[in-house]
């Protein structure tokens, strides 16, 4: 099964400036030295945005039905800036008022 409506899913740029590749964020500073320790920047944040756009049409390895939504997993590859090519898993929400996913977090898996 693919992300429902991959076409119109969304990337805040806060999510990823400020939790994602953010060291500092108490529950992203993990995932930000992962992230870039393979060029990913804040600075650059949109190149990040694009690479987790793409990698939301990969199929959907889980999901679930939330009180306000559905959220859903997804696995597969992405490549880094330094051309490092990681695997990895992003979430994403379609509430119920929407049709448009939104992203939620990212984190790497096991290499392939």
């Amino acid at each position: 099964m693919k992300l429902p409506n991959a076409n119109l899913a969304k990337v805040p740029e806060d999510k990823i400036t400020r939790y994602l590749l953010n060291p500092a964020h108490p529950a992203g500073g993990s995932k930000a030295a992962f992230f870039l320790r393979f060029g990913f920047s804040a600075r650059n944040w949109r190149q990040f945005a694009e690479a987790l756009l793409l990698h939301a049409r990969n199929d959907v390895v889980d999901s679930e039905r939330t009180r306000h939504g559905m959220r859903y997993a997804v696995d597969g590859l992405i490549t880094a800036p330094d051309g490092t090519v990681l695997n990895i898993r992003s979430a994403w929400y379609i509430d119920d008022r929407g049709e448009a996913p939104r992203f939620v977090t990212a984190h790497p898996l096991p290499k392939r």
